[in-house]
Formats: C-alpha cells, sequence, structure tokens
C-alpha cells in the first residue's frame, strides 16, 4: 500500500485573470488551493490615511513591496496616477499645482516619532505585468467606484434613519487603530473608514465597520473637517480612543472591491457578474472580513505545465479543472519557484487518487448490472491528436483503467451515466503497450514523457500517444498498463469467433492455457463440435495476417501453415494472442 507525503506550502504567486496578471497569496493544503487576492483597491477621488504603525501592510504584515513603500526606505513619498493620467501632488516630479478632488493617496504613520508619511495610491494595484491594473485596460480597477471633483456630494445625512454610537478602542502596542480613512471636506464627503485592517484594534472592537462616517475623535468634532485636520486629529488620540460614527449605506459599496478572485469559473459553474456591492446588507452595524479569495478542491484536477499556453520562460503552471471546462494559469518567479510549487500541487492531487478510486468503485458498485467492473487505475493525461495540415497538438482527456478495458473521457466521470458514455473504449487483451520515454526519438529534443499504445481493430490498429507530465506519472501509466493487461487475461481466458479453413465452416479458440484448438461445429442442434487441430502455445512456430480477413497459423503440423478466413480484421485476434504470450511469459518469471 503507498504511502504518500503531502506538502504544504504558500507564498504569492501571478493568476492570469481577464488578460492581465494580477499577484495572489498561494496556500496549499493537503486538499485544496485557496488564491486569495494581494491587495485591495481604493476608492478614486479621495485621500486614504492608514491609521496603523505598519505601512502598506497587507492583513497587518508588512513585506516591504508594497506599490508606493520603497524596501528599506518607508520614508519616502511616491505616488501612482489612477486611470493614466497625470494625478501628483505639489512637489512631485512633473506637477504643475495640487489638484486634490482628483488624487487618490494611501499613507501609514511610521514608528512612533516620525513626521514624515508616505503616499500610496489605494486605486492602482499593480500585480506583475508591467503597466497592468487590477481591472479592465485603461482603468484604474473599476469605472464604478470612481468618484471625481465636482461629481461627488455624500453628506452625513445619506445614512437616513441610522444610528449616532459611540465606540471605544485600544490601541495595541504596536499596529494603531487598523483603520484606513477617505474623504474630507476638500472632497465634499465626510471622513468614511474605507478599510478595517484583520487582527489590530479596530477589528478587535468588533463595532465599526467600512462605511462608517468618524464625526468624532475624543470630543474633537470632524464633521467640517479636511482629510489632513482628521489624519492629525486620530495621530493624537492617545492609546484610549472614542470614536463616534454614523454608518452611511449609500457609499459603504465604493469601497467594496469586485471578487475577481472569487469569481473565478470552476467546475463548470458559470459564477454571477462581479458586483460592486457585494450581498445585500441589512444596514445593522456588522463587521465582516470576507476576503476575495477562491477555494479551489484538488480532487481530479489536472495539473500540467506548456500544455494551452507557450511557457517559454518555464514560469507557468496551468490547472484545469475535473469538468475539463476551466483553467487557472499561474505564474511563479522563476523556474525553480515554478517547479516547486508545481511538485507541491501534483503530490498533492496525486495523494487524493485511493480516495477517488473508493468513490467511483462505490458508486459503480451499487450499480446491479453486471458490465460495470472494477477501476484500478484513472488521471489525466494529455492525448495527441492531429489537426489539419499535420501539424498536432495536446488535449487533457481523463483516462481509466478497469479489469478489462481502456476508457477516454473528455471529463471527469462521476455519474453512472457519464461513466457508461466514454469517448473511447478498448478491450486490455487486445491493447499493447508500444513506446515509454521521451516523446520525440532523443530526450535532448524535448523533455515531454509520453507512452504511446496500439490497439487492434476490426478496422485495423489505432494507436494513440499520451503525454505525461512526470516520470511518476508515466511509470505509473505504464505499470498499470502492462500489469492491467495482463490481469484482464488470467480473467478472460479464451476468445473464440467463427471462421473458415478449407472451405470449412470452423470455430477458432483461443486459450490463456490450453492454447489454440480449431474445430468443426456440429451439424444440428445438441450436437458437439469436432476438434480438428489442438496445439498448445509452445508448438506456434509463426503468425501472421493480412491486414484485411485473414489469420496464417504455423504449428509445425504435417498440415503445414493453415489460412483462417476470420471474414473481418484480424488484429483483434493477433494482439490477444500477443497479450496471451506476453503473460504466460510474464507469470513464468522469464519476463521481468
Amino acid at each position: 500500500m503507498a504511502v504518500w507525503t503531502r506538502a504544504d506550502k504558500n507564498g504569492l504567486l501571478e493568476l492570469l485573470l481577464r488578460d492581465r496578471w494580477i499577484r495572489v497569496l498561494a496556500e496549499l493544503t493537503r486538499e485544496t488551493l485557496t488564491l486569495t487576492a494581494d491587495g485591495e483597491p481604493g476608492l478614486g477621488g479621495a485621500m486614504e490615511y492608514n491609521i496603523s504603525h505598519l505601512p502598506g501592510a497587507w492583513n497587518g504584515v508588512t513585506n516591504g513591496t508594497e506599490p508606493g513603500t520603497a524596501a528599506g526606505n518607508s520614508n519616502r513619498t511616491y505616488n501612482q496616477h489612477s486611470n493614466h493620467s497625470a494625478l501628483r501632488r505639489t512637489g512631485s516630479p512633473g506637477s504643475g499645482g495640487t489638484n486634490r478632488g482628483q488624487t487618490d493617496t494611501s499613507s501609514g504613520v511610521n514608528s512612533p516619532g516620525s513626521g514624515r508619511v508616505p503616499h500610496d495610491n489605494g486605486a492602482v494595484s499593480d500585480f506583475g505585468s508591467p503597466g497592468s491594473s487590477y481591472g479592465s485596460p485603461g482603468s484604474s480597477f473599476s469605472s464604478a467606484g470612481q468618484v471625481r471633483s465636482g461629481e461627488t456630494n455624500i453628506s452625513l445625512e445619506s445614512g437616513g434613519s441610522e444610528m449616532v454610537r459611540k465606540v471605544r478602542v485600544l490601541k495595541q502596542e504596536s499596529g494603531g487603530l487598523g483603520i484606513s480613512i477617505k474623504g474630507g471636506q476638500e472632497n465634499r464627503m465626510p471622513i468614511l473608514i474605507s478599510k478595517i485592517f484583520p487582527g489590530l484594534a479596530a477589528d478587535h472592537s468588533r463595532a465599526l465597520r467600512v462605511g462608517d462616517a468618524i464625526l468624532s475623535v475624543n470630543g474633537n468634532d470632524l464633521r467640517e473637517a479636511t482629510h489632513d485636520q482628521a489624519v492629525q486629529a486620530l495621530k493624537k488620540a492617545g492609546k484610549e480612543v472614542t470614536l463616534e460614527v454614523k454608518y452611511i449605506k449609500e457609499v459603504s459599496p465604493l469601497f467594496k472591491k469586485p471578487s475577481l478572485v472569487a469569481d473565478l469559473p470552476w467546475d463548470g459553474v458559470r459564477p454571477q457578474s462581479p458586483s460592486l456591492s457585494g450581498s445585500e446588507d441589512s444596514g445593522s452595524p456588522k463587521h465582516t472580513g470576507t476576503k476575495d479569495k477562491k477555494v479551489i478542491s484538488l480532487k481530479m484536477c489536472y495539473i500540467s505545465r506548456n500544455l494551452t499556453i507557450p511557457d517559454l520562460e518555464s514560469r507557468l503552471i496551468e490547472l484545469h479543472s475535473p469538468d475539463g471546462r476551466n483553467t487557472v494559469v499561474l505564474r511563479c518567479k522563476d523556474s525553480f519557484a515554478a517547479h516547486s510549487w508545481f511538485t507541491a500541487i501534483h503530490t498533492n492531487i496525486a495523494a487524493l487518487l485511493p480516495h477517488v478510486l473508493a468513490e467511483l468503485n462505490s458508486m459503480l458498485g451499487s450499480s446491479n448490472t453486471s458490465s460495470n467492473r472494477e477501476v484500478r487505475h484513472v488521471g489525466w493525461l494529455a492525448e495527441q491528436i492531429k489537426l489539419d495540415g499535420g501539424r498536432h497538438q495536446y488535449k487533457p482527456v481523463v483516462m481509466a483503467l478497469t479489469e478489462k478495458d481502456i476508457l477516454l473521457y473528455d471529463s471527469m466521470p462521476w455519474t453512472r451515466e457519464a461513466w457508461a458514455s466514454p469517448n473511447l473504449s478498448h478491450p486490455l487483451l487486445a491493447t499493447r503497450l508500444v513506446h515509454s520515454g521521451s516523446a520525440r526519438s532523443s530526450p535532448a529534443l524535448s523533455s515531454e514523457l509520453a507512452f504511446a499504445t496500439r490497439t487492434g481493430t476490426r478496422q485495423g490498429i489505432e494507436g494513440h500517444l499520451f503525454r505525461a507530465e512526470t516520470h511518476w506519472d508515466l511509470s505509473s501509466w505504464t505499470r498499470m498498463m502492462v500489469q492491467g493487461c495482463h490481469s484482464a487475461a488470467e480473467l478472460i481466458k479464451e476468445v473464440s469467433m467463427a471462421c473458415t479453413l478449407n472451405e470449412q465452416d470452423v470455430r477458432l479458440t483461443v486459450h490463456y492455457e490450453n492454447g489454440f484448438t480449431i474445430a468443426k461445429e456440429g451439424a444440428g442442434p445438441g450436437s458437439g463440435s469436432t476438434v480438428l487441430y489442438r496445439y498448445p502455445f509452445e508448438k506456434l512456430k509463426m503468425s501472421g495476417d493480412d491486414g484485411i480477413r485473414n489469420l496464417y497459423l504455423d504449428f509445425g503440423g504435417p498440415e503445414g501453415e493453415m489460412v483462417l478466413d476470420l471474414q473481418s480484421g484480424p488484429k483483434p485476434v493477433v494482439f490477444v494472442v500477443h497479450s496471451f504470450l506476453s503473460a504466460k511469459v510474464t507469470r513464468m518469471g522469464l519476463l521481468a
């Protein structure tokens, strides 16, 4: 019984989404891969201030690489531009003056006593590709969330019947209040909480929410305050802070980003269109920490590399859904990281295989039909198909090996109905493995691993080439193919067919133990057959066929070479004879 070693891994990757790369935090566990958007967009048109001692923090953890923060020099000021327009503050290179109604900045307080404030545009979230944004081309995130000078006039009266609440917050030793604010009199907006950082003081209070307008800080009225005045009031508030707040329901949707990662299509379910407003809000004060993330079950996923899109830098990983309809493409920082992630994910998918086999056999075992066979092996491969013009490409397929058959599907057959309708079915007994190793003649020409099969059919020989992703996959499939063929020979024991010999109607029987028997059928019902020839396998001197309908057998007897007219393609019988011989030789220990 195989002992599986599973991998747990986490780190930053890039996700291909809507023709752009966005940065995500990937967390790999035994059964799932979780992708969480790394970063949150701000609200355009209003300044944002992070009331925290962790500048550039994501989930309260700083890594010094966030947009707008230079590693090792967190006191420097940076300005990024929303909607590719020249939105600069006075004093920045190329600025012609101050236009605060069009500037969206996010700043954080450094260590206590620091007097300089770094600025970060909260509306632009760059996740790896040069010049890319988190939304559609040419936008900083989404046009639905933009607030510009002269277009917005959000007042405290927008809160309707919402009650004013007093909230007491105790600052932690580090981390500050743990909120971001936006707005101010100059933006014709109240001072609004735009972000609450998980694990910090505001989050622990469980009484604040995104969309709350801050009316006062320790009795200091902020109803008519500018953004800078609010910043200073919060900085000087001390360890114990009493906030007067009022929830503005109409503005809270503007702080919520579309769930781009969470809405990734998977398992064939087409998600609803991304919504800025999210779920319906009852309006009662509450705090939620929902993140933009997608949890992907690894069971029967297909992980591959360089299959559907070119990967010249060897940095990409492709993860295909079990229904074969959707693909997630991840990009790593270099080829070594890509290999590490690929190996870890592949290991966990492979470790789930025994559970998949148990589920399939349980499902099929509950049926009373005799056609169901025990599933011995199942998994994804890439089959080479021929295109117009003689070109070839690989197509993902699910292959299943039962006691007697090879079955091919476009997607994972989780139901009896799907299982009963394979795209292709071949008997193992009439199939042989003819190649295993490099997909090309020289391993130096390609790193692709593949195995080839040939099946004898009534129409002739049918060949297939399958690409495996790892050496483990290749060895597993080739071993299961060979062992499956030999097991099928011992299980089926014999094949029999009507044919003609010397213009007589006879029946040829090939038995796994007894060899070849050619008998003449009786003249009437109930009459027995007359054995004309019987030879064990070791007496066979030569065999062949014409590829059309004739089978040639020579046992060295006085009858000489026998020509049997099978009245159809002879290849199935030829391949069965080969399988019987191979199984017998292996059983005798003559072939390792």
